[in-house]
């Protein structure tokens, strides 16, 4: 809201002028409110323009009108509404926001500027709520850790109302003016600071040094009744509706602004310089916990940039990135070179599954397993879950940043050995040969870590052996957790697990390999708290169908055997 006076016009005598032509307007109906709107004609020094005005009034029998007047050589457009209507869009959006979109921009009351300013806030709080709802549905599972700036909401807004309606560009354009713009903006985040205190109070958001969470019970209900449709029905009315009142008067407005407007549309390209502007990202006030601290979702850092930047190596320093394959994402790694020093990362970039790469995988778990394709999800569920673990006390290779917009992200380097060569050394026994105790306890510790992420109501997705690597002083590391996710099915982690093992085993081994991998993986599972009915789940046709097309039928027949007895082996006692 504005309170000092405009910068561009006689003020007194325009403001004593407009609010006379409402009066006229109104006839005998009480004015609710009166406000200048529009940058241009508040604080745009540059050029006469048209001075908009919303003019509410009670109990409007038009409903709703538009104006065209004329103060000397200042056009002055009216868009009359009845104050029951313009409630209902401040609340609602009834009209699509044609109207309170004006409560969006700075502003200047001239008549009851209390009632303007709570339905500024009014308007704002709703605009927060629409914007908390869609960040869950885009982020189902980073929602709970996403960390937000408040000046996120404000360049949310503008931004999803600039896709909406592409005339208002003009007039973001004169609201990012170098002059004006610092102003501009201090001015329209009041309201947002206002609005947020307000759901901050409906326990929406908790605010955490200076960064506003969104909280479980809202993310939960949120998810709960898929908002995704309402919201893109809002979309659609805010479009129809910004359309049908807003393209009208706007024609006016555009030829009354530049003489030169029809040669400018002749040419657009050579006068695009002078209308551009630079909206930030909104997601650049998005940010997830990394181990060095928060992260912007948004960035525009090369691979080479953020490797120095999670190094902490010098700009100067070499870096090397080395491709390390991948079946369905691109996995690098990167080395840089600083001070004699050989520093190491991960970078892992998340490429949608689509068209003949994911088909096969999804008719080979048909009807047991469902496969996370895209992306942004799969991305999202690496990060969520690995941070989530992570604070749970599991080793997990530590999250050192993320390029939301390159689906990129970057994480520590771990040495160890990878749990797929463990068990190729036990399938490849010979017979009669000791398996190593070492590599018993190992699988019986894999166990022991599954069945406390299961505890904690998290499912891996995807448990190949050689996703799970071990470490020095013999951590299970879990190194993909693309495919994780909250509840699920605790079975398909086991049976992936086990069967996948059970895929190394030369068909001359006999089932001894198969014997010791399963007994060892199920007694850590259960001795660690293990829900045996999920262990006997494994066992069923359901599972033991997916694998069949890559295991040989008396391995699989031994561990779905193992599985379906567990209780009566005694593999429960230790």
């Amino acid at each position: 809201m504005l309170t000092r006076k405009s910068k561009h016009v006689d003020s007194e005598n325009v403001e004593r002028y407009v609010i006379n032509l409402c009066k006229h307007i109104a006839n005998s109906s009480p004015i609710t409110s009166i406000c200048l709107c529009g940058v241009p004609a508040l604080r745009n020094p540059e050029g006469k323009v048209p001075l908009e005005v919303l003019l509410i009034i009670d109990d409007f029998k038009p409903r709703i009108m538009s104006y065209i007047k004329f103060f000397n050589d200042t056009a002055v457009i009216i868009f009359a509404v009845d104050r029951w209507i313009f409630e209902k869009d401040v609340e609602q959006g009834f009209l699509g926001e044609a109207f309170t979109v004006q409560l969006l921009f700075p502003y200047k009351p001239l008549a009851n500027a209390e009632y303007l300013r709570d339905k500024e806030i009014k308007f704002k709080r709703r605009l927060i709520r629409e914007i908390l709802e869609n960040l869950v549905l885009e982020f189902p599972e980073l929602c709970y850790v996403i960390h937000i700036k408040p000046e996120y909401f404000m360049y949310e807004a503008l931004q999803s109302r600039a896709r909406l309606f592409p005339p208002i560009h003009y007039a973001l354009t004169s609201f990012f003016h170098k002059n004006i713009e610092e102003e501009n903006l201090r001015d329209m985040m009041e309201g947002f600071l206002k609005a947020l205190e307000v759901v901050e109070e409906e326990k929406l958001v908790t605010r955490i040094n200076g960064y506003m969470k969104i909280s479980r019970d809202f993310a939960d209900a949120v998810r709960s009744r898929k908002a995704s449709f309402k919201n893109l029905l809002k979309t659609a009315q805010k479009t129809l509706f910004m359309s049908i009142f807003g393209t009208f008067p706007k024609i006016f407005a555009f030829l009354s602004q530049n003489k030169d407007l029809l040669q400018r549309l002749r040419s657009p390209n050579r006068e695009k310089s002078k209308s551009s502007y630079y909206l930030e990202s909104s997601k650049k006030y998005l940010f997830v916990p990394t181990a060095y601290g928060l992260t912007p979702l948004a960035t525009t850092a090369s691979i080479e940039e953020l490797a120095k930047k999670v190094l902490s190596a010098d700009q100067n320093a070499d870096v090397i990135v080395e491709d390390l394959g991948g079946a369905f994402n691109d996995v690098y790694l990167v080395k840089v070179y600083a001070n004699g020093k050989e520093l190491k990362a991960v970078v892992k970039t998340f490429k949608d599954w689509s068209n003949l790469k994911w088909l096969p995988i999804n008719i080979w778990a048909f009807g047991t397993k469902t496969f996370a394709l895209l992306g942004q999800t799969r991305l999202e569920r690496e990060c969520a879950t690995n941070q989530f673990l992570y604070r749970k006390g599991f080793p997990v290779p530590k999250l050192l940043a993320i390029n939301h917009d390159e689906r990129l992200v970057f994480m520590e380097y771990i040495e160890g050995e990878s749990l797929e060569k463990i068990i190729k050394k036990i399938a490849n026994a010979k017979n009669g040969e000791a398996i190593s105790d070492k590599y018993v306890k190992i699988l019986h510790k894999v166990g022991e870590t599954f069945a406390k992420i299961h505890a904690l109501n998290v499912t891996l997705g995807d448990t190949k052996p050689e996703n799970i690597l071990v470490g020095k002083n013999g951590e299970i590391y879990l190194l993909d957790l693309e495919q994780s996710s909250r509840g699920d099915d605790k079975a398909w982690d086991i049976a992936e697990f086990l069967y996948y093992a059970g895929h190394y085993i030369s068909p001359l081994a006999g089932t001894s390999p198969a014997e010791i991998i399963t007994k060892a993986f199920i007694r850590g599972y259960l001795n660690a708290g293990g829900d045996i009915k999920s262990v006997k789940e494994a066992g069923k046709t359901k599972y033991t169908k997916v694998f069949s097309v890559f295991v040989f039928p008396h391995i699989i027949f031994t561990i779905s055997n193992i599985c379906r007895k567990a209780d009566e082996l005694g593999l429960m006692d230790g």
